[in-house]
């Protein structure tokens, strides 16, 4: 469902309905006579729809986790607004930047189109931007010949499920983050799908390597082995991006973890 879609064709027809009877229709209205059903509530929605649009598009977005891709980071239920500024203002619906303000940074949890369906909203960490090399190999994080700093911590407790995966905090310039691995899990990328720009990437047993291409980035999963990401579908177009997440603003199965994440 293309919520924005939706939200834009309210305000089109409540704000039609508001102006047609401000300017028009008032007038020809016997005095003392009540509103028709339709204008009273078309005019007092124009608004309240007007104020959510613009908040929504320009500012912030919520979105709801709905994966353990990026576990311990974020957690299936968790709640978060998205800025949605800080990668340049974009016109609604269809996304196109007419502001550059900033662009995505190694480290940035950011929220965009799936590429394989755009309809539907991802949620990764941004890991390569225009111009990087990124190699996992052996589950092991390079950027452009550099390994990523990498410190084992204890394990990780999947309190549904009940088992443990490896634990790391992972330092990537200015983020720090943690990052999950599961012992028994390959290394390898099983099965990569034909993308484009699938030229600038090379698969092997020990993982993949990747070059990303301009106007592109190179995302991936906390979770490690529990992410469909870009080492499986490949490469986030810019005009695929829709924030930067920033906050969690509500958790119902864990009220403590309201007011965390940056």
């Amino acid at each position: 469902m293309n919520f924005a879609l939706i939200l834009f064709i309210l305000l089109v027809v409540s704000g039609a309905v508001w102006v047609a009877d401000r300017f028009f229709l008032r007038k020809r209205r016997p005095a003392g006579s009540s509103d028709p059903w339709w204008v009273e509530y078309g005019a007092s929605f124009f608004p309240v729809i007007l104020i959510v649009f613009i908040l929504r598009s320009f500012l912030a977005e919520p979105f709801k986790i709905p994966s353990g891709s990026m576990i311990p980071t974020l957690e299936v239920g968790d709640f978060i607004l998205v800025n949605k500024y800080t990668y340049g203002i974009r016109l609604p619906v269809i996304n196109r930047k007419i502001i550059d303000v900033g662009s995505p940074q190694r480290g940035d949890v950011m929220v965009f189109r799936y590429p394989e369906d755009p309809s539907l909203d991802y949620i990764k960490r941004v890991i390569g931007v225009p111009g990087d090399q990124v190699a996992y190999q052996n589950k092991r994080l390079t950027i452009n010949g550099r390994p990523v700093p990498t410190e084992r911590i204890d394990d990780y407790l999947h309190p549904e499920r009940l088992y443990y995966s490896r634990q790391f905090i992972e330092r990537l310039d200015q983020a720090e983050y943690r990052t999950l691995n599961d012992p028994d899990a390959p290394p390898y990328v099983p099965g990569p799908v034909q993308f484009p720009n699938r030229r600038d990437c090379t698969y092997n047993v020990e993982g993949v390597i990747c070059t990303v291409p301009p106007g592109n980035y190179f995302v991936m999963g906390d979770n490690r082995d529990n992410s469909r990401d870009s080492r499986f579908w490949g490469f986030v177009p810019d005009e695929n991006i829709v924030g930067k997440a920033f906050f969690i603003w509500l958790n119902f199965g864990d009220p403590g973890r309201i007011g965390t994440f940056r």
